[in-house]
Order: C-alpha cells, then sequence, then structure tokens
C-alpha cells in the first residue's frame, strides 16, 4: 500500500530548513524595528528630530499666498495641524490666535494647516476669519516632511535658525495651553523694543 505522503513536498529536507530560516530572519527583523513600525504610519515623520533642521513646509493660504517656511527664517514659526471637526483644535485655535497677535512683533508666525476637505471649505474660511494667522487646506499645501497626520491637533515649533524645537509627535498632550506656551515658544521669541 502506497502512502499519501509522497503527494506532499519533504517538509524535513533543504526547503524547510531555509524555509525556516526566513521565518526566522523575518520575526529578528519584527523585534528589531518593533511591532510599532507596522501600527503607525511609516512617515510618521521620522526625519523630524528635535535640534535638527525642520523640514520644510509650505501652506497655500485659503486667498491663494504660498508661504513657505524655508521663508521665514529669524522668525520662530508654529506649525498647527488642526480640522473643524476636531474639538480640542477647535479649543485651542482662539489661545494660540491669541498668543500669536501678541507675539507677533517679536518675531513669531503660526501657520494653520486644516485637514479638512474642499467640500467643508465654508467651515474653515468661517473659522480662519477669527484667526490672527494664515490658514489653508492641507491638501492643497505642502508638509509631507511631518508625516501623515493621523492624529491632531498635532503643533511644531521652529526656532529662527531652522531648527525643530518641539515635535509634535512627541507630546503626550499635544493641545496648547499657556503654559506650554510660554515654556516652549516664549523663550525662543526676540525681545519686544
Amino acid at each position: 500500500m502506497r502512502s499519501n505522503h509522497s503527494k506532499y513536498p519533504k517538509w524535513g529536507g533543504a526547503s524547510m530548513s531555509s524555509t525556516r530560516r526566513a521565518v526566522l530572519r523575518g520575526a529578528a527583523a519584527l523585534a528589531l524595528t518593533g511591532l510599532d513600525a507596522l501600527l503607525v504610519p511609516s512617515v510618521r515623520a521620522k526625519a523630524v528630530r528635535v535640534g535638527e533642521r525642520a523640514p520644510p513646509a509650505t501652506l497655500v493660504t485659503l486667498d491663494g499666498r504660498r508661504l513657505a517656511t524655508t521663508d521665514l527664517l529669524g522668525h520662530v514659526v508654529i506649525l498647527t495641524f488642526w480640522a473643524t471637526w476636531c474639538v480640542p483644535c477647535r479649543q485651542e485655535l482662539p489661545l494660540l490666535s491669541d498668543y500669536a497677535s501678541r507675539h507677533a512683533a517679536q518675531g513669531l508666525s503660526v501657520l494653520g494647516f486644516s485637514l479638512d476637505t474642499p467640500e467643508r471649505l465654508p467651515q474653515v474660511t468661517q473659522i480662519a476669519r477669527t484667526l490672527s494667522f494664515p490658514v489653508g487646506l492641507l491638501d492643497n499645501s505642502n508638509a509631507a516632511g511631518y508625516g501623515r497626520m493621523w492624529k491632531i491637533p498635532a503643533n511644531f515649533t521652529i526656532d529662527g535658525q531652522g531648527l525643530l524645537v518641539d515635535n509634535g509627535w512627541n507630546d503626550k498632550e499635544a493641545t496648547w495651553t499657556q503654559e506650554r506656551l510660554d515654556r516652549i515658544v516664549t523663550p525662543l521669541l526676540k525681545n519686544s523694543t
């Protein structure tokens, strides 16, 4: 009587050994990179590191102006990523707007990137009218170096030399408060004369 095992590949030979090695290599690679490499977007701002040059970003405002971070050297720049449907974003925007207007003469520039879709432009425009800083849709702008925005609000602070001083991805409590602004941004501003 003939065995049914002859229909199947032999699992104890060289093919099993190389398959086992490939699986073990894959498991080792996963252990080295960490499981979060699979769960978190890969562009989660790996290039965004405090103390290093901030990735360039260009905001195309609702009225069509182009504002590039590279043109704002000498200014402290806050990039804020928000949406009309984000409650913490809507709560921080008035505080950030007030802070921006009080410190504009000291070299502060804030660029507001809305994650809303073009269909929500009327809502974005309504909120933008209440703010002291320029706003545009992220879809029309370029901030790719900061990663895919998957949690908001997300804020990044760039000093006058173009170096990142606060990485929004690392903030456990990402919403701006007066205390956070005073601790992170105020020391970077020029003395007003």
